[in-house]
């Protein structure tokens, strides 16, 4: 089936949604079917089940605290960090004190009035030069239209605005919008067997081209104007659990973008620059160490990485490091950065001794060679399935240091100084508890952020104006307890592969607290000092894309389906509305005939997630 649809569904299919919610969470036989027929029966009965789950629904709230003080949490030079955590209950007023005004700030990034890459620019900071929509109008603003892509999906596009199209994917699909009236130019479909997140992240242009990956492993070239297939390149076994959600990036004439499924057992993750014409893999480049049966699928960029480096044991593979969002490029440096994704199993360490490298980290390769050049590493030896999973920001700050900023699933922000690979801050970003337990067979552990909490696939958005990092996290804590290596052992290759001892398949990658217990920050975070300056904190999730502009104002949504525009100097809200199901997409801003307008991706729908189900869609909103 090409894209879920509860009114397309077979007979059995309706039939195995019906017994769905008698037998989720047990065990035995009932267990056993739902592992069975899990791709049949676990989409449809989540989506059932979050029908339920949903009804009654919170109306959304937000609430700003400003700090008192302009001094740093964490501001330091190594690794020893003061982990103070953002507890729910102490949001409070205060008069923030004012750190410098927009008229001293650095250079602005680049201007231009579309949005051509999946954050805008190569380095990721998303902020637009834009004013026509500011802090005196943003009361005025209101939809304009809305495109119904009528599929139930993980809807987590990020648009793309180029020459007066906009453009978005879903799993199957790519397709080109009028950016005023959302009117649909073309739609293209392609066939290949549902993954079960249904998702895809986004498109590439250059050059009148457009690049997307697909769930099966392949990268697909389109024409621009037309939605014609161009070309399409293999890079990974869609059979073997591999897939390629990112969106991709390009530059000098390459498409930069990489396999995720590291959470399938025996999946590796890999990075590749393809020829942006011909669609011909210029290199190939293993993002954990390869072993002798991996498969070359181009020249290989160089590598430190050996199997010491992991020191697995027999009947367990080296598995990790997928990349499943999107990738950040210095033009000036010809350097390209890669977030990877975590080692697995999960939560088991014993099966992978080494430091099981470069797991969890920023990886940074010449893009012309794709040979290593260093990496960043966050999440050291990691146990909570806290990937680095979002493009670092590339930013030079107001006091001109050039600065990495990355806000992966462990619920901080780091700032590095890419002059000296320091780290200058690491400051908590969302409520972070329990992380240092072991975790052991036959005990549950729980722990803040959980596997689906902390930054998710969406980057953090940079404000030359005020020097703010402006961070979107989830609040939601998980519980594990671990498989035994007798139980890992017994997992085939090519199926999910966590660690988690647990019959549910709602679980299999952890067991989140309810829904009535998650939440949502964005901080304002000084990005020379790692000092929040204000923090607001709302009922859902924040997954969004952060967007701040030049006209004094930050955008984002959240899971309750709510869009907000904040101050970007204080957090104080100045609109917000709900406009559809859960804002799981992108958020970009753009001009059309003389007019700013501002598209959301809207209506996110998982099983992962209890959100109401809704049909993806594009909405624009203007004055």
């Amino acid at each position: 089936m090409s894209i879920f649809s509860i009114s397309s569904m077979s007979t059995k299919k309706k039939l195995l949604t019906t017994a769905a919610a008698a037998i989720i969470g047990g065990g035995g036989i009932g267990s056993a079917l739902v592992y069975k027929y899990w791709f049949d029966l676990v989409p449809p009965a989540g989506l059932v089940i979050n029908w339920f789950r949903t009804i009654g629904q919170a109306p959304g709230t937000l609430a700003t605290e400003t700090a008192s003080s302009s001094a740093p949490i964490s501001a330091h030079a190594d690794s020893t960090v003061t982990e103070a955590l953002l507890k729910p209950d102490t949001l409070v007023t205060e008069s923030a004190q004012e750190t410098a005004s927009p008229a001293s700030a650095g250079a602005t990034p680049e201007t231009t009035e579309d949005w051509p890459s999946y954050n805008k620019t190569l380095t990721s900071q998303r902020f637009s030069s834009m004013t026509q929509i500011n802090t005196t109008n943003v009361k005025n603003l209101k939809v304009q239209c809305t495109y119904d892509t009528k599929e139930y999906t993980s809807f987590e596009t990020g648009p793309l605005m180029v020459d007066g199209a906009l453009i978005g994917t879903t799993e199957h699909d790519i397709f080109s919008l009028n950016p005023e009236d959302c009117h649909e130019n073309w739609r293209t479909h392609e066939e290949f067997p549902a993954a079960l997140l249904r998702v895809n992240r986004g498109a590439a242009y250059a050059d009148g081209m457009l690049y997307r990956g697909t769930s099966h492993g392949d990268v697909i070239a389109y024409d621009f104007k037309t939605g014609k297939r161009l070309w399409t390149t293999n890079i990974g076994n869609g059979a073997a659990g591999e897939s390629v959600p990112a969106a991709p990036i390009v530059w000098g004439g390459r498409v930069y973008i990489g396999n995720a499924g590291g959470d399938v057992k025996g999946v590796k993750g890999r990075m590749y620059a393809l020829d942006a014409k011909t669609g011909h893999i210029i290199w190939e480049f293993y993002m954990v160490p390869r072993e002798p049966n991996d498969p070359t699928r181009g020249p290989q960029g160089k590598t430190p990485l050996d199997l010491s480096t992991w020191k697995n044991p027999p009947g367990m593979p080296i598995t990790g490091g997928g990349t499943w969002t999107s990738y950040s490029l210095d033009p000036d440096t010809g350097e390209l950065y890669i977030p990877g994704g975590n080692p697995a199993p999960d939560y088991v360490t014993a099966t992978r001794e080494g430091k099981n490298l470069f797991s969890d980290s920023i990886v940074v390769l010449d893009a012309a060679t794709g040979e290593y050049k260093r990496h960043y590493e966050l999440s050291k030896k990691d146990w909570h399935d806290w990937d680095a999973s979002n493009p670092p920001v590339l930013l030079q700050t107001r006091n001109g240091r050039k600065l990495l900023a990355v806000a992966p699933k462990n619920g901080y922000l780091y700032g590095f100084d890419m002059a000296t690979g320091g780290l200058l801050y690491k400051t908590p970003a969302t409520r972070i508890e329990n992380t240092d337990a072991p975790f052991e067979v036959g005990k549950t552990v729980h722990f803040c952020p959980g596997s689906v909490g902390g930054d998710e696939w969406n980057s953090p958005g940079y404000d030359p104006r005020t020097n703010l990092v402006m961070v979107g996290e989830v609040e939601w804590c998980g519980s594990v307890t671990t498989q035994s290596d007798a139980q890992l052992k017994k997992v085939s290759p090519g199926e999910p592969w966590s660690g988690m001892d647990t019959h549910n398949p709602y679980h299999m990658f952890s067991a989140p607290d309810s829904a009535g217990q998650w939440a949502g920050w964005l901080s304002g975070i000084d990005a020379d000092t790692g000092a929040w300056k204000w923090r607001v904190k709302t009922n859902y999730p924040i997954q969004s894309g952060i967007t701040p502009t030049a006209g004094g104002l930050t955008f984002f949504g959240d899971m309750g389906g709510y869009f907000y525009a904040l101050d970007s100097e204080t957090g104080k809200k100045l609109w917000g509305e709900k406009i559809d199901g859960a804002i799981g997409g992108g958020v970009i801003t753009y001009t059309f005939d003389g007019s700013q307008k501002i598209a959301v991706a809207t209506g996110f729908t998982s099983i992962l997630w209890p959100t109401v189900p809704t049909t993806g869609k594009i909405v624009i909103l203007g004055l």
